[in-house]
Formats: C-alpha cells, structure tokens, sequence
C-alpha cells in the first residue's frame, strides 16, 4: 500500500520524505489556502520535493472550466495529478483527461455507485472519505470494502485512495481490506512508527549495552 501526505506544508513534507516512506502527497483548496501562498508555487515546490504523484485540485465546478484549470495545473510538473470533485461534471471533465493521458484523482467519494462512476470514466485515482463517513455514523471501511469488490469483480484499474484518515486504526484497516493508497495528515504519519514496547524494549537494549562498556565503532 502506498502512503501518501495530507498537506501542503512544505517543511514537513521535505522533513517526512527524507524517511524515504512518502510515496505522494495530495492536497485540496482548504490546505492550500492554510498555506497563504500562491498555489500554482506551492504545488511546484511539492512535486521537486515529491517524485510520486501529486494531487493538485481544480476549483472550477463546470467540466469545461474544470479541464482549463486541469490542464494548467498538470503542465506545473510530470507527477501532477488532477483532482476533481465527483459531480456529474467532475466524470465529463475525468473522461476528457483520461483521453489526453492525465493522471486524476477523484475526490469526495461517499458511495459505492460514485465509485463505479468514477472507474467507468478513466480515474486514476478515487478518494472515499472515510473519517467523514464515520463522523456521520456510518462506517467508513464498509465503502472501502464495497468499492474494492466492485473494481476486482470488472477489472478497474482505478486506484483506492482512502482519504479523510484521522488515525492508525484507519491505516491499518484500510490495508487489511485492500485500498491502494492512504493519504494521511503528517501527526498520523509519525504516529504510525510509535508503539510503547518498542520504546520500552529499546530502552531494555541500550540499558544492557551500556553495561557491557563495549563499542561498534
């Protein structure tokens, strides 16, 4: 399963990448906006940081507008992925961009159906919400699991990209029912290396080794 960053922060992108664990990042106007700078500069930034895909989403809502802006955005860089709401236009907007090689990334994706949509019109990637799902009491994984039965039954080469991650639990599961991507908010991303017994067992280690008064180097 590929790992993907929630963010736009620069620093912390550069920081986490140098982990060599980051295999994209994805982006949307909320975090773009949190940034304070131009975005067209911080997507640029990213991609030189990031060889993986980067999702950079358009903030037009008609498919004509959607796929100017689309083009715009994929000429920044190779590894720029379109992202596009799933509305009915967002898909014509996705089948265009699938007839002229570039790569998309469908987001906001709250049922099954949208995501048969969204294969059908050439995604490259589709974004179910998984936290959001859970804030209203439904359960987010259920989505993931439809949607990976549905794509396995007809050969969809579309790629899960479980987003609205809020936590370890949400990683873990969405590996074991078989999504492709998660994209995660840096603070998931560093709790994803923690375990109290592993601290607790290094510190054991380190204890003993003092006490032989040995060295490696």
């Amino acid at each position: 399963m590929q790992i993907f960053l929630d963010s736009t922060d620069t620093k912390v992108i550069a920081d986490l990448a140098s982990t060599g664990l980051v295999d994209g990042v994805t982006t949307n106007p909320t975090l773009i906006a949190k940034a304070g700078r131009p975005m067209l500069e911080v997507i640029a930034e990213i991609c030189d940081l990031v060889p993986g895909p980067i999702s950079a989403e358009v903030a037009a809502t008609t498919h004509e507008a959607m796929v100017a802006e689309g083009r715009k955005l994929a000429a920044i860089a190779p590894n720029v992925v379109v992202k596009i709401p799933l509305t009915r236009d967002g898909l014509i907007a996705c089948a265009a961009f699938a007839g002229e090689g570039i790569s998309t990334n469908v987001t906001l994706c709250f049922s099954p159906t949208q995501a048969l949509l969204a294969a059908k019109a050439g995604a490259t990637y589709v974004s179910p919400f998984i936290g959001r799902l859970d804030d209203y009491g439904f359960d987010g994984m259920d989505l993931i699991r439809d949607i990976r039965a549905i794509y396995d039954n007809y050969g969809y080469e579309t790629e899960i990209l479980a987003a609205s991650v809020r936590n370890v639990a949400h990683v873990k599961d969405a590996a074991i029912v078989g999504a492709d991507v998660v994209t995660i908010p840096p603070a998931v991303f560093g709790d994803l290396f923690k375990h109290p017994l592993t601290d607790k067992g290094l510190e054991q280690f380190l204890k003993d080794w003092a006490g032989t008064g040995q060295s490696i180097l």
